[in-house]
């Protein structure tokens, strides 16, 4: 269970390079996806803190990468949101540039939590984001958010259809049962 979450820092340029008390790196999950897709709420939940990240109705919140450490052994690393985001085009090219220097430079990062709204498509962004997973052979976690707006077959169809369609693992995710929770945690421990 992950219990202790602790904000270390936001930033676009300079990542920071923990390690455990044997002097090893600590390993580093991204949580990935387009604004607006719940990834704040996602991670307020999954941490059991209501306000350790910023959530907003207002797409392109998270302007930085976030560091969290948990439990003093892995880091979570918010990545801004990708897509629609109410902010200038420069701002927003400097996140793009930042995630894509971010995802080039860890070989830390272990897992990629990519976020998706069970009720969209897949954009060109989030085919380019798996594309590039699988191409750098780093492990990809599909997570289906929202799925409390669907009902039980809709988002049974939605596994389904993605899961054919995906070259990794989809789950099913909402805050509002903490049996997602449960399941994430899950699929994380084993990468950490």
């Amino acid at each position: 269970m992950l219990k202790n979450a602790r904000y270390l820092l936001s930033t676009l340029t300079e990542f920071p390079h923990l390690k455990d008390p044997r002097g090893k790196p600590l390993p580093e999950i991204a949580l990935a996806g387009r604004s607006n897709v719940g990834k704040s709420s996602l991670l307020n939940h999954l941490l059991g803190q209501k306000k350790l990240a910023k959530t907003s109705a207002t797409p392109g919140k998270t302007q930085l990468l976030n560091f969290f450490s948990i439990d003093d052994r892995f880091l979570l690393v918010d990545l801004p949101g990708y897509g629609f985001a109410k902010a200038p085009k420069d701002t927003v090219r400097n996140w793009s540039q930042s995630i894509d220097a971010y995802l080039n430079s860890r070989p830390t990062l272990k897992l990629i939590l990519l976020l998706l709204d069970c009720r969209r498509e897949l954009s060109e962004e989030d085919l380019s984001l798996l594309n590039w997973a699988e191409a750098k052979q780093i492990p990809l976690l599909a997570i289906l958010t929202k799925t409390d707006k669907l009902s039980r077959s809709q988002i049974d169809t939605q596994l389904q259809r993605l899961s054919q369609m995906l070259h990794c693992e989809v789950i099913p995710y909402t805050i509002k049962n903490p049996a997602s929770r449960l399941l994430l945690e899950k699929r994380i421990e084993k990468f950490i």
